[in-house]
């Protein structure tokens, strides 16, 4: 499985960025998938994931600023963020659990500190 994000870039406060994730290598249909980022000297953080049936799960801090959404072909992920805030800015990853996980276990094991799946090299967002 390969993972590549885009669309990360530096906004002031405020503003939006449309990150994008391209997936390939087989993934079952019933896997969740998600962002999870991490800040520089900050443990790793589950930001959000989508289900197999398009259903999300957020992180508290990013509820209702965040839209999680994948295309059709399951191959293309999205994370649309608004009204960023300098506490946003990290490094951004899309990910896949080696397990097959609900959305709520899978933004679990993206916030520990263990090896939970594949994922890309990241894309940086900076809110200044």
């Amino acid at each position: 499985v390969q993972l590549v994000e885009s669309g990360g870039g530096s906004v002031q406060a405020g503003g939006s960025l449309r990150l994008s994730c391209k997936v390939s290598g087989y993934i079952a249909n019933s896997y969740c998938i998600g962002w999870f980022r991490q800040a520089p000297g900050k443990e790793r953080e589950g930001v959000a994931t989508i289900d197999s049936d398009g259903a999300a799960t957020y992180a508290d801090s990013v509820k209702g600023r965040f839209t999680i959404s994948k295309d059709n072909d399951k191959i293309t992920l999205h994370l649309q963020m608004t009204n960023l805030k300098p506490e946003d800015t990290a490094m951004y990853y899309c990910a896949v659990p080696y397990q097959d996980l609900s959305a709520t276990e899978t933004l679990r094991v993206m916030s520990s500190g263990g090896d939970f799946g594949y994922y890309g090299q990241g894309t940086q967002v900076t809110v200044s």
